[in-house]
């Protein structure tokens, strides 16, 4: 019940990663790696399928051998969300993984070798449809760039992109997204800026080796929500040292607090203090948990006491205000009062009920099954 995004997003050329959308006036899209072992077809393929069932709309599979390339190519089949081959150096590789059904090439040009080489390969993309994403990053900067700027600005990497781009420029190839990643926000942030203004392409944002699951969700928020907040960015990965699904859920929460994108339940919860009728951080955790399933997009507010509750719980699609007794608000209306003992499985199923109308077109005002005195 939250308004709509106040975003103006930067105008892109939309290119296509299998079936997905990326740029233009699609959804920015969310992306994940792997990181399993890609020869382990069976490990790959269930890490695959985890994220795409955690909302991956992408995902980003390495392929550093001939051998992980025809693995690639199994897993490939037996999976349906797009994948991105990611490869660096060798051309013959990125030949292999393009007879095989990738839908995104992640190489850079100008680390291929010879025009013949790069021409091949961007040749063979042409021929399938298979768009290019050229990824610079601040630790692999070509040496005469370390040399020249001294250290990683965000104009070196810049320049480094653009030296790519120029080659497939050459050969005519538009068909391609860009990301400039440091460990760094601000040098991030300042490269996507400049970039920005330079090509029509999308960009695919990301801080890079951002850290573990909490000091890089907290890196990755703030240096994709500067940009996401600008307009700049069509999607985006967050890189964790943690579980890659993880990196799925986290970016969802991004774009979910920038009114990007909707996808789940979206809690609005207090943080709880003594003037609560009932333990909040614990009802939040097990409803994160037990509706972790739901992706239709849902506000739920759950506030511990009547300062704040009444008014938190008007505004979203569930509200529940602690007091005495605890009040239960649908689509902003009291509804049904609900005791401790019974917060989180009614709540779960209101929520849920809810959920069931609006998939099935209900217009009309939810009534609880069962109404508690």
């Amino acid at each position: 019940m939250h308004n709509k995004s106040p975003i103006v997003r930067r105008r892109s050329r939309q290119i296509f990663v299998g079936n997905v959308p990326v740029g233009g006036d699609a959804p920015v899209a969310v992306q994940s790696m792997t990181n399993t072992e890609t020869t382990d077809v069976a490990a790959t393929v269930g890490q695959v399928q985890a994220l795409a069932q955690a909302g991956a709309d992408i995902v980003r599979v390495s392929v550093p051998t001939m051998e992980a390339a025809d693995a690639f190519g199994a897993i490939r089949k037996q999976v349906t969300v797009p994948l991105v081959a990611d490869i660096h150096f060798d051309y013959k590789i990125a030949l292999r993984v393009a007879e095989l059904g990738v839908d995104c090439l992640r190489i850079n040009p100008g680390n291929i070798g010879r025009e013949d080489r790069v021409r091949a390969v961007v040749d063979a993309a042409r021929d399938r449809n298979i768009p290019i994403r050229i990824g610079v990053n601040a630790g692999s900067l070509e040496k005469d760039l370390q040399k020249k700027y001294g250290e990683p600005t965000p104009e070196a990497l810049v320049e480094s992109a653009m030296r790519h781009i120029d080659i497939l420029d050459r050969l005519d190839f538009q068909e391609y997204k860009l990301s400039l990643k440091a460990s760094d926000v601000f040098m991030t942030v300042a490269a996507y800026r400049l970039i920005a203004g330079q090509i029509e392409q999308p960009l695919h944002l990301g801080i890079t080796e951002a850290g573990g699951f909490r000091s890089g969700a907290v890196k990755s928020a703030i240096g994709l929500g500067m940009l996401l907040a600008e307009g700049i960015g069509d999607t985006i990965r967050v890189s964790l040292a943690a579980d890659p699904v993880q990196e799925i859920k986290v970016g969802f929460d991004i774009l979910k607090s920038l009114h990007i994108r909707s996808k789940g339940i979206n809690f609005i919860a207090c943080p709880s203090c003594s003037r609560q009728n009932f333990d909040v951080i614990a009802t939040v955790n097990a409803l994160e948990q037990r509706l972790e399933d739901i992706t239709e997009p849902l506000d739920v507010a759950i506030i511990g006491c009547v300062v704040n509750g009444p008014g938190e719980a008007r505004e979203a699609h569930v509200g529940l205000a602690g007091g005495t007794p605890n009040l239960l608000y649908i689509n902003g209306t009291p509804d049904h009062k609900v005791h401790n003992e019974d917060l989180v499985g009614e709540l779960e199923r209101v929520v849920r009920a809810a959920v069931s109308q609006r998939q099935n077109g209900v217009s009309a005002k939810y009534i609880p099954i069962k109404q508690i005195s």
